[in-house]
């Protein structure tokens, strides 16, 4: 039997997450697979697993440690080698596996990593991943007949993501930053009719250009520019393992996950009348609302992707969308979050329709609204503080106007307000939304007062 303890930082809610040579090491990738192997196993899934990489420095490493854990534990390993996460996760179901682990540190600072991972078709999270740690604590077997092959899967993803989709008369400028999709969509873009301007492709896990935080404004700043120059219809960007959307506009406004939500909403609704579409507790009033208007029964749910992922399942759910940019497409598609694809289907919409984003965008109502605002708190201590705000909130408040679903969202005349602990980074998120600016102002302010209960302010 092998034990390792693992840095306790690491193991988070979605996936696992360090700084490479700090709290995160090679060792703990070989024992990441080991324990994971011996997991699947144990839940009797098949004993074959995908693996993937993004295209940080330290992602070979990590990759061909993490290898050696599962082929040490009796896994039969396919490396699809460098990437964007949902071509392992399109590797994973192609190839039919029983798990899948692609080594990313997704839009995070350069020295960071971490493994989001599938075990059965389903997302691998939360308390798995605690589980997986208890594990390799307590001790896991090696097993004989672990075997390692490489194959590439990039032409036939090439080929799902752009089945039966037109970009016919477009313009479109891609943002890769340097990140995984970079050579995806540098292929893609040959096959597609119109004008189509790549930047940044080349994969470079220093990220040179900008970080790869496709919904941060000012990140969006030179796609915005890029979009202008070329006079081109739309400008998409990538974070830095393909997972996550950013879309500006031919005016150069940023359209917000859940808007970008609530825009396919308008076509995939067509034909799906009657069924649940999510957003993510982030998401505005507008959005909720069209997509009512487009025939669905709209519900909020905890953000993440894993969680967002496990609900669709639950309640058939052919879309659902986050405020981070990840859209989740069960229409035609597996119903995972892929950027790549979700871009694809955008452009598409506004081919065959005659009514493309920058047209939705035209035709929405005045909205009042923060962005994501973020107020830095220790992660040692992001969830008490929102343990003491949530006990402030429910006692000053009519229970049946807050929403404890993931963190605490309150509904008040006029609007609503949001805070939640980030399961990411060392800050607490906050939203507001209101009719009219002055509201919207009141609201940031009952914002700043329930951080005051627990000792944080802007």
């Amino acid at each position: 039997m092998t034990t390792h303890l693992f840095d306790p930082t690491i193991l988070r809610a979605y996936d696992i997450r360090g700084i490479f040579e700090e709290t995160l090491t090679r060792t703990d990738a070989f024992h990441i697979g080991l324990s994971f192997i011996s997991l699947q196993r144990h839940r009797t899934h098949d004993s074959s697993v995908a693996v993937g990489r993004d295209g940080r420095l330290s992602s070979p490493a990590l990759s061909d440690a993490l290898i050696d854990g599962l082929v040490a534990g009796g896994a039969q390993v396919t490396d699809i080698g460098c990437g964007p996460t949902p071509m392992l996760y399109f590797a994973a179901h192609e190839l039919e596996t029983g798990g899948a682990i692609q080594v990313t540190g997704s839009h995070n600072p350069p020295r960071h990593n971490g493994f989001k991972m599938v075990m059965g078709g389903a997302s691998f999270f939360g308390e798995d991943i605690a589980v997986l740690g208890e594990a390799s604590a307590a001790g896991v077997a090696r097993v004989d007949g672990g075997t390692r092959r490489e194959i590439s899967v990039e032409a036939a993803y090439i080929d799902r993501i752009s089945e039966g989709l037109t970009s016919d008369g477009m313009n479109v400028v891609w943002d890769c930053g340097n990140g995984a999709a970079g050579a995806v969509t540098n292929q893609l873009v040959k096959r597609l009719a119109g004008q189509h301007h790549v930047l940044f492709p080349e994969i470079d896990g220093t990220f040179p250009n900008h970080h790869p935080n496709p919904v941060d404004p000012e990140t969006l700043q030179i796609l915005r520019a890029e979009v202008a120059d070329k006079g081109a219809q739309i400008g998409i960007g990538f974070d830095g393992d393909g997972d996550r959307i950013g879309v500006v506009d031919a005016k150069g406004r940023q359209v917000p996950g859940d808007l970008l939500t609530a825009y396919m909403a308008q076509d995939v609704g067509l034909r799906h009348k009657g069924k649940p579409m999510l957003l993510d507790v982030k998401s505005s009033d507008v959005a909720m609302d069209l997509l009512r208007k487009a025939g669905s029964v709209p519900e909020i749910w905890k953000t993440g992707h894993s969680n967002i992922k496990k609900r669709m399942k639950e309640v058939g759910a052919p879309l659902a969308g986050e405020m981070s940019g990840h859209i989740f497409i069960a229409d035609n598609y597996y119903g995972f979050d892929d950027a790549i694809y979700a871009g694809m289907r955008v452009i598409d919409q506004g081919v065959r329709t005659g009514f493309d984003i920058t047209a939705f965008m035209d035709s929405l109502p005045e909205q009042h609204a923060t962005p994501e605002l973020r107020v830095p708190c220790p992660d040692s201590e992001k969830f008490a503080a929102m343990d003491t705000i949530t006990a402030h909130v429910l006692a000053c408040n009519d229970p049946d106007a807050v929403s404890t679903i993931d963190g605490v969202r309150v509904r008040t005349d006029g609007g609503w307000w949001l805070l939640r602990a980030s399961n990411t980074e060392a800050v607490l998120i906050a939203r507001a939304e209101a009719a009219t600016k002055q509201r919207l102002d009141d609201l940031v302010g009952d914002i700043g007062s329930a951080l005051g209960v627990a000792s944080l302010d802007w």
